[in-house]
């Protein structure tokens, strides 16, 4: 699907037909739409599939009057067993001489933010601006999903304080693997904006580097962030194994205790149960009841 935006007065709205200076979103294009952008567009083919590959890394490119970006966005998806997994996904962001397109294979919630005006002050007509707004945006998606890790985390560690279950623990895991996404794809993007702030991609002016900066700011503290979180759970992860194997630890001494209880009947019940002459007080029903109920207390307690 593709869309149209351009700035009006200070608001961004949605327009029927291209235009210079205004905001091209191709949100999971079909073939058709590929080709127009391609054809219609004049978008370098390579730069189209690139986008629209779920493998390509952050990087920025540079082919006569056309420049690609590809940054990773942060997603949060629900598997099946309700558990929440964050991963990320590139997309393409294509400055052209008269326009800037921005090409993605899945939808993302930080485009519906730009396009329902929920951004303000974002003018399309300067496409350096909006690239780096739209680029602090994204720094601003890690932190946000990043807080909301740490709170999972925390939420799960009481839930397992309370029952060990296999669901909190893979819920655990999966979030361990959210940071280790983050982290890879928050080291890319902070490489190709220092590329960037270089100036031999793009003209810099004074206010473009001091918001390219702030996006750099943003993006070093979201690393940090991923470190500490990653560091935080690895810890928590390897605490509650040994928890784990400590608690199976306790279950099998007492099952192992009762086990050698429950022998001691076995044991003087047998001996008086054979037909041998020569036991103590053989003839007494209750002498072999009262020695297994003392016997029993005594491993009782020194097991105890």
């Amino acid at each position: 699907m593709i869309n149209y935006y351009k700035t009006v007065e200070n608001r961004l709205v949605s327009i029927e037909a291209i235009q210079d200076g205004c905001w091209v979103s191709a949100v999971c294009p079909t073939e058709s739409e590929v080709a127009f952008l391609t054809d219609q567009l004049g978008i370098d083919q390579g730069f189209v599939r690139s986008s629209l590959d779920e493998e390509e890394t952050s990087r920025v490119e540079q082919e006569e009057d056309q420049t690609l970006l590809i940054i990773d966005l942060p997603r949060a998806e629900t598997n099946s067993d309700d558990t929440i997994q964050y991963t990320t996904a590139p997309i393409g962001i294509v400055m052209l001489p008269k326009q800037i397109v921005t090409i993605s294979l899945k939808s993302n919630p930080l485009i519906g933010e730009f396009a329902g005006g929920l951004v303000k002050n974002v003018p399309t007509h300067h496409k350096n601006t909006f690239l780096f707004t739209l680029l602090l945006r994204i720094a601003a998606r890690y932190l946000q999903h990043l807080k909301q890790i740490d709170k999972l985390s925390m939420r799960m560690e009481h839930q397992l304080h309370k029952s060990m279950k296999n669901k909190e623990l893979i819920q655990l895991l999966g979030l361990e693997k959210s940071l280790v996404y983050f982290s890879t794809s928050l080291k890319a993007n902070e490489l190709t904006m220092e590329k960037i702030l270089r100036g031999r991609i793009l003209k810099l002016y004074e206010e473009d580097q001091d918001l390219l900066e702030d996006v750099l700011i943003e993006t070093k503290q979201a690393i940090e962030m991923c470190n500490i979180y990653a560091s935080i759970l690895s810890g928590t992860m390897d605490a509650f194994a040994s928890v784990i194997s400590n608690n199976l630890n306790i279950v099998m001494k007492v099952l192992t205790s009762i086990t050698i209880l429950m022998a001691i009947p076995n044991i003087i019940f047998g001996f008086y149960g054979m037909n041998v002459l020569g036991l103590p007080l053989d003839q007494f029903w209750w002498f072999p009841l009262v020695i297994t109920v003392v016997v029993m207390v005594v491993l009782a307690i020194v097991l105890k």
